[in-house]
C-alpha cells in the first residue's frame, strides 16, 4: 500500500535530491529555461496524452528549477496557477456528480507548489503521488488560492504571458453550470474577464521586467554580455526591492558580474524597511575575497550617501559601522591562510603578495578620504599590526609609516 500523502509539515528543505537535481545536472544552465519552456511546459496541457504522474513530475520540475527562491518570482508561476484553476474546475465538476476525478492529485500538487510548500512533496515519487488516494479535506473542492497573490505586477514575468492571458479567458461552454460560482469569494473565476487592462506601454514594461528578472538569475551562473548588462542595469533597483534576491545569490553575482554589485546593494538597502536595518545582506560583504573588485565595491559603498531607513542612515554609515571592521578582519584571515598555503607549497601564484598590496592600498585610500582615523586604535590597531608584520612588502611598509606617524602627533 503506498504511503499516505505528506501533510503541511516541512520534510526536506531542498526537496528530492534526485528529481530536483537531475535536470539541472544534465542540462546546461543557459539552456534550462528554454528547454523547460519547449519540452516540459506543453506536458502540463490537459489535452496532451501525458500520464498523470508525468504531469505531476513536470509541475515539480518547473517549481524546483527556482526552488531556492520564493514561488512569487518563479517565471513559470503564472502558468502553474492557470493550470491549477483549470484542473480544479474539472475536478470540482466531477465531484458534483459524486465521483472522484483522476486529476485530484495533480490539483493538490499544484496547490502545494503555489502556496510555497513545494518542498513538502519532494520526497515522494510522481507515481506514488499519482496513485495515492487523497483524504476528503485535500480534495479539489477544499483547495483554494487567493487570486490576489497571483494578480500582482510580477505575474507577467514569464515568456508565456500570452498563454496565460488566453487561459484566463477560457469559457466552460460544455456546461450550463458555473462551478466557479461555488468557489470561495477570494478565489479566481475562470469566467471573469481580466481585472486589469494591460496597455501596450505597460505590456512593454512588463516584458522588460521579465527579461531583467531572468538575466539577474542568469548572472549567478555566468558573465553577462554588454547587451544583457544594458538591459538589466536600469531595472536593478526595482528588482532588488521586489524581494526576489536571496543572500546566497549575492556572492556568485558579485563574482561573475562585479559591475552589478554596487547598484544591486544600493537597491537592496533602499528597499529595506527601517525595522529591518541593518540589512541581512550586509552579512555577505565581510566574507568576500580580497580582490580588486571587492575593494572597489566596498569603497563605493563607503562613499555612498544615499539615505536609507527613512533617512535614519546612509549606506556609507551602515557599511562603516556594520561591515568595515569585520571585513578587514576577514581579509587578514584570508591572506594569512594564503600565506600558510604558499609556505607549504600548496599554491604557486602570488595571491598573498597581491592581496597584501591591494588591502594596504585600500586602507590607505580610506585614510585619505577621512573614512577611518589612523590615530584611533579602535580603527587601525589590527591593520597596523598586519602592516608591520608584512613590512617587507612596499605597500605594507608605506601604510605602517602612515599609521605610526599619525599616532605620534
Amino acid at each position: 500500500m503506498p504511503p499516505p500523502l505528506p501533510q503541511m509539515s516541512s520534510i526536506s528543505p531542498m526537496g528530492d535530491p534526485v528529481r530536483a537535481s537531475a535536470y539541472t545536472q544534465i542540462v546546461q544552465p543557459t539552456s534550462r529555461f528554454q528547454l523547460a519552456l519547449d519540452a516540459l511546459l506543453p506536458l502540463l496541457d490537459p489535452n496532451t496524452p501525458a500520464e498523470l504522474a508525468q504531469r505531476i513530475l513536470v509541475a515539480f520540475l518547473l517549481y524546483s528549477l527556482y526552488a531556492p527562491h520564493p514561488i512569487a518570482i518563479n517565471p513559470f508561476k503564472s502558468v502553474l496557477f492557470v493550470t491549477f484553476v483549470k484542473e480544479r474546475e474539472r475536478a470540482v465538476n466531477v465531484a458534483q456528480t459524486g465521483d472522484v476525478s483522476p486529476n485530484e492529485q495533480l490539483v493538490w500538487v499544484l496547490w502545494k507548489i503555489l502556496k510555497g510548500d513545494g518542498n513538502d512533496i519532494g520526497p515522494y515519487s510522481p507515481s506514488t503521488l499519482a496513485r495515492s488516494p487523497l483524504p476528503p479535506k485535500l480534495r479539489a473542492t477544499n483547495l483554494n488560492l487567493d487570486d490576489q497573490m497571483y494578480n500582482t505586477f510580477f505575474d507577467l514575468d514569464d515568456a508565456n504571458y500570452s498563454y496565460m492571458q488566453d487561459n484566463y479567458r477560457l469559457r466552460s461552454a460544455s456546461s450550463d453550470h458555473n462551478p466557479s460560482s461555488e468557489f470561495s469569494s477570494n478565489t479566481f473565476s475562470v469566467n471573469e474577464a481580466p481585472r486589469r487592462v494591460i496597455t501596450p506601454a505597460v505590456d512593454r514594461q512588463n516584458e522588460r521586467i521579465a527579461q531583467a528578472m531572468k538575466l539577474l538569475l542568469i548572472a549567478r551562473e555566468r558573465v553577462l554580455s554588454l547587451s544583457e548588462q544594458r538591459t538589466l542595469t536600469p531595472l536593478i533597483s526595482e528588482l532588488a526591492s521586489s524581494g526576489m534576491i536571496a543572500s546566497l545569490d549575492l556572492t556568485s553575482i558579485i563574482s561573475f558580474n562585479p559591475q552589478l554589485a554596487h547598484p544591486l546593494f544600493v537597491g537592496l538597502f533602499e528597499g529595506a524597511k527601517p525595522d529591518h536595518l541593518p540589512s541581512p545582506f550586509l552579512d555577505v560583504l565581510p566574507f568576500l575575497p580580497p580582490t580588486l573588485a571587492t575593494f572597489d565595491l566596498l569603497g563605493r559603498l563607503l562613499r555612498d550617501q544615499t539615505p536609507v531607513g527613512s533617512g535614519m542612515y546612509t549606506i556609507a554609515s551602515l557599511v562603516r559601522a556594520e561591515v568595515l571592521g569585520r571585513f578587514l578582519h576577514e581579509c587578514i584571515n584570508w591572506l594569512e591562510h594564503a600565506e600558510a598555503e604558499e609556505r607549504e607549497g600548496l599554491i604557486s601564484d602570488d595571491r598573498f603578495a597581491k592581496g597584501v598590496q591591494n588591502l594596504c592600498r585600500f586602507y590607505h585610500s580610506l585614510i585619505k578620504l577621512g573614512i577611518v582615523d589612523p590615530a584611533a586604535d579602535t580603527d587601525s590597531a589590527e591593520m597596523s599590526h598586519f602592516a608591520l608584520r608584512n613590512a617587507r612588502l612596499e605597500e605594507a611598509n608605506a601604510l605602517y609609516r602612515v599609521l605610526a606617524m599619525a599616532k605620534n602627533f
